[in-house]
């Protein structure tokens, strides 16, 4: 029988407790989401550790000590977040210090740093930029290479105090390169990965549990299984509690699972499908073109997310417009008034015309009625409705879909099923079995 639940591995940091305390009143008043908890929770739970609580806590100072002390009291590592920058509401570093009982201590590295970073953006430096450079007397900076705010660490009673600054470009890479690897060091979490995972798409979460469980039975309790499933893809976590499958056996039965899963397994790990549809792109040595309507830019804003993307992408038109995907894409006028805007032909007229116009190999479009308006919805097609085309070296095609549901629902989903339909003619490109058959079809 397999274990559906925790992968975390039987290891001493186990049993260490993690919390993450987030401040700010903006993310109390939903002015800001509190991407911290998922980015944080993610990052340890690769390293086989399990956030124990997440507290969102007010700017108020008493509010700050009083949550502070508790989890003091209980956790082994506490990992703050906001409250480190130079106005009169950032108080989290001088309330922590006088709970810990630590003085706070002018740091001139801290000011040089900023003084620096203030000059290169031709920018003056304030005075109140100043309270940025105090760190804990008993206590580490952690530099900042993308902001003013250092983030502060103090090792003290036995527990880990780790507090970052607020904004994500910041406190991301400060937490994958400095963070990370000092928690590993004192072992406090694996310095690898502590599962193998599985990234899907286009099966859906029942049905990737069903194809893959005759593989799991195989293996007993020694293996435990975990799902996740996200907007347009499902991942499948591998890992052994137990410690009875090493890292490259586990390796062994993701490998049996992919070949399973044939065009519907992914890739390994954590890329996007725009990054996989990327590296098959540039394996293959192609370009890729874009032509939107319905998804507003989404579908090329994918592509540029990647590294390097000038590579393998040659650009993206968003035409809303009858005259822009005349002008732009050279749509013939007669196509768009006998069969409409929002139609297989549409689709297809702006792939071609995305794939000339930007000398692509490939192109994706995608047109439809992603909302609900007066305008949309007409010609017998419900909002919802997305047209997706596909233009390729060997010819070209187009499917329609059905989303009924919110605008963001409808565009996000129109999105991953274009990348999903580029990702497997990619594949196939890439074997040889490109099929000759002009592939259509409705996805609901």
């Amino acid at each position: 029988m397999v274990s559906p639940g925790s992968h975390s591995p039987s290891a001493p940091f186990a049993a260490k407790r993690y919390e993450l305390l987030t401040l700010g009143d903006e993310l109390l008043l939903g002015l800001t989401g509190n991407g911290h908890l998922t980015f944080i929770g993610a990052q340890l739970g690769r390293r086989g550790v399990l956030l124990q609580r997440n507290v969102t806590i007010t700017d108020e100072a008493d509010a700050i000590a009083r949550q502070f002390r508790e989890s003091w009291a209980t956790a082994d590592v506490i990992i703050t977040t906001g409250g480190l920058g130079p106005t009169c509401d950032d108080r989290t570093r001088e309330v922590l210090a006088e709970v810990l009982g630590q003085k706070l201590v002018f740091d001139r590295a801290i000011e040089k740093a900023m003084e620096d970073r203030f000059a290169a953006f031709g920018r003056k430096m304030t005075p109140n930029n100043l309270k940025q450079a105090y760190r804990f007397e008993r206590g580490e900076v952690l530099p900042n290479a993308h902001g003013t705010a250092p983030g502060l660490w103090v090792e003290q009673d036995g527990k880990v105090l780790c507090m970052l600054p607020g904004p994500p470009n910041e406190l991301q890479p400060m937490f994958v390169e400095q963070v990370l690897p000092r928690l590993a060091k004192l072992g406090l979490l694996l310095d690898r990965e502590a599962y193998v995972q599985l990234r899907t798409a286009g099966i859906g979460e029942s049905a990737l549990e069903t194809r893959l469980q005759p593989v799991f039975d195989r293996h007993g309790d020694a293996l435990s299984v975990a799902f996740c499933a996200h907007q347009g893809q499902v991942d499948c976590r591998l890992s052994s509690p137990s410690e009875k499958f090493s890292s490259a056996q586990l390796e062994a039965v993701a490998a049996e699972c992919a070949q399973l899963l044939g065009e519907d397994f992914m890739c390994y790990g954590h890329d996007s499908l725009a990054k996989v549809c990327a590296d098959l792109l540039r394996a293959q040595e192609k370009k890729l073109a874009v032509a939107e309507t319905a998804t507003g830019g989404l579908l090329a804003h994918a592509f540029t997310e990647v590294c390097g993307a000038c590579k393998f992408f040659a650009g993206g038109v968003v035409c809303c417009s009858n005259d822009a995907k005349m002008q732009l894409l050279d749509v013939p006028e007669c196509l768009l008034l006998q069969h409409g805007s929002v139609s297989p032909e549409g689709a297809v007229a702006m792939a071609t015309g995305a794939a000339e116009t930007l000398s692509a190999d490939y192109a994706l479009a995608v047109t439809g009625f992603a909302g609900a308006s007066a305008a949309e919805g007409a010609g017998g097609n419900p909002v919802g409705t997305i047209f997706i085309a596909l233009h390729a070296p060997h010819g070209v095609w187009s499917k329609k879909l059905s989303y009924p549901g919110p605008r963001p629902t409808v565009k996000s989903r129109a999105v991953n099923a274009a990348l999903d339909w580029l990702r497997r003619e990619l594949l196939r490109a890439q074997s040889g079995a490109v099929a000759s058959v002009r592939r259509t079809g409705v996805m609901q």
